[in-house]
């Protein structure tokens, strides 16, 4: 309550004061960014069988899933890090005549997942891994952060930084001052979400495999309405 009662005083004492010398109102917009490294990475991976049957396309999937999956848990990937996106069994048409009726040639079973890769420097080892273990279809590597709190702030503060100095290059040009911020408003957050990228890759074999992680860049936008002076 007293905070309240002095911030009220406060604003009644001020008000003539500002208003004699206001010059009106200017409002811009600052834009703050920061680059940082990712620190985790996404894949989604899985295995594509075929076989004449429903049953044996699935036992085969199975198979080669519980080795995928085996080898992940060897590599430190913890449970809680693999998710299931995708697990289908449906069947695979041919067409004799180019304008024949389909019939079911076989059957394909699909089962992918979603793998979050906390440690990066031991992504490479891990796609190579999940590749000699089975795993016939990755759709790409995506790259995130798992805390973009810090870097958000930085952008933020960056971002009020450049909304000053716009008002005071604008103010100077017209001859008056920059006075208080009257309002302030977010008007947008870009922040890169690690969804891997489409790719649809068949992968054969993998040796090494080699990753460039980049850096992953963080916006903030705002509004910053301030008051014009003598």
């Amino acid at each position: 309550m007293n905070r309240l009662f002095f911030a009220f005083a406060a604003a009644l004492w001020l008000a003539p004061a500002l208003a004699e010398g206001l010059q009106g109102t200017l409002t811009v917009t600052g834009v703050g960014s920061v680059r940082t490294p990712p620190d985790q990475a996404l894949i989604d991976t899985g295995v594509i069988s075929e076989a004449a049957s429903a049953a044996d396309a699935l036992a085969d999937n199975n198979a080669a899933m519980a080795q995928v999956l085996a080898a992940l848990e060897e590599h430190g990937i913890q449970p809680w890090d693999v998710q299931t996106t995708t697990f289908n069994v449906a069947p695979v048409y041919r067409r004799d005549e180019p304008r024949g009726q389909p019939e079911i040639a076989g059957y394909r079973a699909v089962n992918q997942v979603r793998v979050r890769v906390a440690a990066l420097d031991a992504l490479g080892e891990v796609l190579d891994a999940l590749v000699r273990a089975g795993s016939n279809q990755v759709h790409g590597v995506g790259f995130g952060i798992a805390d973009e709190s810090v870097p958000l702030a930085e952008a933020r503060r960056r971002a009020m930084a450049d909304a000053l100095s716009r008002a005071e290059l604008y103010a100077q040009a017209a001859g008056v001052r920059v006075g208080p911020v009257l309002s302030i408003s977010e008007q947008a957050i870009h922040v890169p979400q690690p969804s891997p990228l489409a790719r649809g890759l068949m992968l054969e074999q993998a040796s090494a495999v080699p990753v460039a992680s980049g850096e992953q860049e963080i916006t903030a936008s705002i509004n910053v309405v301030y008051a014009l002076t003598d």
